[in-house]
């Protein structure tokens, strides 16, 4: 498996459109789920750790799942994580983990899974019954988001009506957006979801 992000791993947490971004939707699951000090938590796609970073106080442990073996290096380094984080470099919508969690959160990584319908799936079946998805990526946009040819790169965003209909497909219900961020770039200005959802 080729790790697209290799080179980009070692300055990411530096990168000031990232760290804004991510803090802002680390601060909008806070918000928006009411974590609790049990819970066994999935990060999926979670690169540096930027998010788990700041969910990790509020839970009991998180599993940080990527396909990037340096991202993950990159998180497990971070002062305070050692304890609540186990880290797991794997597909798991070909190698399920055999876990079940209370919640799966997600930022800016299901644009770069192709198959949408079979990673709601898989997030299906790793969650408890009443768990959660919190789960963020970009708005429906014109493709300009990302440099011009960059690998491992699906969808250009999501619309919410048909992203709410591919969760309530899977078992989801009570699915609710909320607006996380924009994302200011030359090329333009791009909205950021969160989406809400409880496994019925």
């Amino acid at each position: 498996m080729t790790d697209l992000f290799e080179e980009k791993a070692k300055d990411w947490d530096t990168n000031d459109m990232v760290t804004k971004l991510s803090g802002a939707i680390g601060k909008s699951i806070l918000t928006q789920i009411e974590l609790n000090s049990a819970w066994h938590v999935m990060d999926f796609g979670a690169g540096t750790g930027l998010i788990t970073s700041q969910i990790a106080p509020h839970v009991n442990k998180i599993t940080a799942i990527d396909v990037s073996q340096s991202m993950l290096e990159q998180l497990i380094a971070k002062d305070g994580l050692k304890d609540k984080v186990d880290i797991l470099c794997q597909n798991i919508l070909d190698c399920p983990t055999g876990e079940n969690y209370d919640l799966i959160m997600s930022a800016m990584a299901m644009h770069h899974v192709e198959d949408t319908n079979k990673m709601l799936e898989q997030f299906s079946a790793h969650l408890k019954k009443g768990g959660q998805v919190a789960l963020a990526d970009l708005d429906f946009e014109d493709g300009t988001f990302h440099p011009e040819g960059v690998e491992g790169v699906y969808h250009d965003g999501f619309k919410r009506v048909e992203f709410q209909t591919m969760l309530e497909n899977h078992g989801f219900s009570n699915v609710n957006f909320f607006t996380a961020h924009t994302a200011q770039k030359e090329t333009g200005a791009y909205p950021i979801f969160l989406a809400v959802a409880t496994k019925a």
